[in-house]
């Protein structure tokens, strides 16, 4: 081959890529492009095999040809790679484009538990009146869920509390009363604090027991409380929670860790009675195993359940309905 046929195949070989580029849409086709002229066997290697037959002063001016060829498609090459891949980009954003004046997908809210709600609200009225909110364990020990409490092992009352025990001396909390032996335990009077919390007893599941169920306790220990001054607070919540216009009522009652001890009733005339709570002044052995002087502070304490305050509040008959996650039934409140 001579110099002139050589730069006529250059010539041909450059036609021959303007066609074959032209048709080149995608990278799969680009690649093909690629082997067919820079491969091992691509139409620009080829001729650089034939240098190897021109003659020496001749090889230079070929040299040069075929690199201008090479660099040509290369660059071609990587041009037009560029292009396809802004345009897959071009593509892309534009099926991924978000139309902002389009309006918004509305997304239900969630909402606090009508539990949460009622014992938030609680509590709420509470603070108002001065008292802290005070938390402790559900997994108790039987001292401070039941002895310290003037609670023994044999006293009858255990009977009221069907427990579910971990281990002898351990078990899940029945009540929310422990809390305020181990708050007496940790500070000297005077003690105001309500005791929110979850509580279990082996109660058979029906529309008025559930074996978890939610209580509220009030403790206040100071100098010089009376059942006047419990009487009091009970009409303050009672008002606030309720509402005006409902009479109150105690009946005398027994808890072994309240002396005296009275059941809490309300109605809004000429409705019958319902009962919220179970209050009394605190027994003075409790005092006394808490390290207070029942001769220098007395005070008082009450305890009532939120579902009961819940279902009271709404008209809802079948204490299991809070549990069953019904959206249905949760969403209305």
């Amino acid at each position: 081959m001579t110099l002139d046929e050589l730069e006529a195949r250059c010539e041909e070989v450059r036609m021959e890529w303007a066609q074959a580029s032209a048709a080149a849409h995608d990278p799969e086709a680009l690649e093909a492009l690629r082997v067919r002229f820079l491969g091992r066997k691509g139409s620009v290697t080829s001729l650089f095999d034939a240098l190897r037959a021109l003659p020496p002063d001749a090889r230079a001016t070929a040299g040069k040809l075929l690199n201008a060829l090479k660099g040509e498609i290369t660059a071609a090459l990587d041009d037009r790679r560029g292009a396809l891949e802004r345009e897959a980009i071009g593509a892309r954003l534009q099926a991924e484009r978000c139309d902002l004046s389009l309006p918004g997908t509305w997304r239900p809210l969630g909402r606090l538990h009508p539990l949460t709600q009622v014992r938030l609200e609680i509590e709420d009225i509470f603070q108002k009146l001065g008292f802290d909110v005070a938390s402790g364990p559900e997994v108790e020990t039987d001292y401070y869920n039941f002895e310290a409490l003037a609670i023994g092992a044999d006293h009858p009352a255990r009977d009221d509390w069907d427990s579910f025990y971990i281990e002898d001396r351990l078990l899940l909390r029945t009540h929310t009363s422990p809390v305020q032996i181990r708050v007496m335990k940790s500070q000297p009077p005077p003690v105001r604090i309500v005791c929110p919390g979850r509580c279990y007893r082996r109660d058979d599941p029906d529309a008025t027991h559930s074996p978890v169920f939610h209580q509220i306790e009030l403790l206040w220990v100071e100098k010089g409380l009376t059942m006047a001054h419990l009487k009091w607070i009970i009409g303050e919540f009672v008002s606030a929670f309720f509402g005006p216009g409902y009479e109150m009522r105690f009946s005398a009652d027994f808890f072994p860790f309240t002396e005296p001890s009275a059941q809490i009733h309300i109605r809004r005339p000429p409705g019958d009675w319902l009962e919220i709570m179970g209050a009394g002044m605190v027994d003075p052995a409790v005092l006394v195993e808490v390290g207070y002087d029942p001769e220098e502070v007395s005070g008082f304490a009450f305890g009532l359940g939120v579902e009961r305050m819940a279902m009271l509040r709404w008209g809802i008959e079948d204490i299991r309905l809070f549990y069953q996650n019904d959206i249905r039934f949760l969403s209305q409140f």
